[in-house]
C-alpha cells in the first residue's frame, strides 16, 4: 500500500511556473510522484495478471454494454471498499473475483495516497472515443486504467498550445508527438483543481477506436 498523504491537494501551494514533468515507474510507488509540485502525470507501468487480462478480453468479446458508477465512502470502518454489485452481470466469467480484488486495491491505494474520504468510481465499456479532443480535467486528480483495449493518449508540455485546446485543427498531426498509456498501466493525471497546478493540468484525450475496437476502462475521482 502507498504511504498516506496529508491531503496535499487540499492545502494551499505556492504558484509555480516551473515546467511540469511526467513520471513512469515499474512499481506502485511510482504513483506517489503525483504529489510533487512539478509533476502532472504519474504512471505505474504494470503487466496485468493473466487471469485479469483474460477477464477483460472475455468481457469485451461478449459485446455487451457496461456503464456503472459508484460513490464510495472511505470513512467507513470496513477494511475494504464496498464494491458489491460492481459489474455483477459478468460475475460468472472466469477471473471476475480477481478483477474485483484489483479494483478494490486501486481504490484503497488511491484513498490512502490522497487522504480521500469519498471517491467516485466509473467502470465502462467504450466503443468510441468519449473525449476525442485533447483537453484538461477540471478535477484535482484522476486515476485512469484500461483493463482491455488501447489506453488513453496524452501530450508533453509544449506540444500543443493550451489556448487551442478543443480545436481539431490545432491538434498535433504527427503521431510521434502523441504519447500513450499502455493497457494495464495505472495513471494518475493531475487536473486544474489541484492547488498550484492551475494552468498545468495534463493534456490528454480518449484514443480513436476502429469499427470493432472496444475498451474496458476504470476511472477514480477524488470527490472529497
Amino acid at each position: 500500500m502507498l504511504t498516506p498523504n496529508p491531503v496535499r491537494a487540499g492545502l494551499p501551494a505556492k504558484a509555480s511556473s516551473r515546467p511540469r514533468h511526467q513520471h513512469h515507474g515499474s512499481t506502485p510507488e511510482a504513483l506517489a510522484k503525483i504529489l510533487e509540485d512539478d509533476t502532472n502525470l504519474a504512471v505505474w507501468n504494470r503487466q496485468l495478471p493473466v487471469h485479469i487480462a483474460d477477464f477483460g478480453s472475455l468481457l469485451l468479446s461478449l459485446n455487451e454494454p457496461l456503464a456503472e458508477a459508484l460513490s464510495l465512502d472511505m470513512q467507513s470502518d470496513e477494511a475494504e471498499p464496498n464494491l458489491h454489485g460492481l459489474a455483477s452481470g459478468f460475475s460468472d466469467l472466469e477471473g471476475y473475483e480477481g478483477f474485483i480484488a484489483d479494483v478494490s486495491w486501486l481504490v484503497s491505494a488511491f484513498a490512502c495516497l490522497l487522504g480521500a474520504q469519498r471517491i467516485g468510481l466509473r467502470l465502462r465499456v467504450l466503443d468510441k472515443a468519449m473525449c476525442p479532443r485533447f483537453h484538461v480535467d477540471h478535477v484535482p486528480v484522476r486515476l485512469i486504467t484500461t483493463y482491455a483495449g488501447i489506453g488513453s493518449e496524452w501530450l508533453k508540455e509544449g506540444t500543443m498550445e493550451r489556448r487551442q485546446l478543443g480545436k481539431a485543427d490545432a491538434e498535433p498531426r504527427d503521431d510521434s508527438l502523441i504519447q500513450q498509456i499502455a493497457s494495464g498501466d495505472v495513471a494518475l493525471l493531475k487536473g486544474e483543481k489541484w492547488h498550484g497546478n492551475e494552468g498545468f493540468g495534463l493534456i490528454h484525450r480518449s484514443p480513436h477506436l476502429g469499427p470493432r475496437e472496444r475498451r474496458l476502462i476504470l476511472t477514480l475521482d477524488w470527490l472529497s
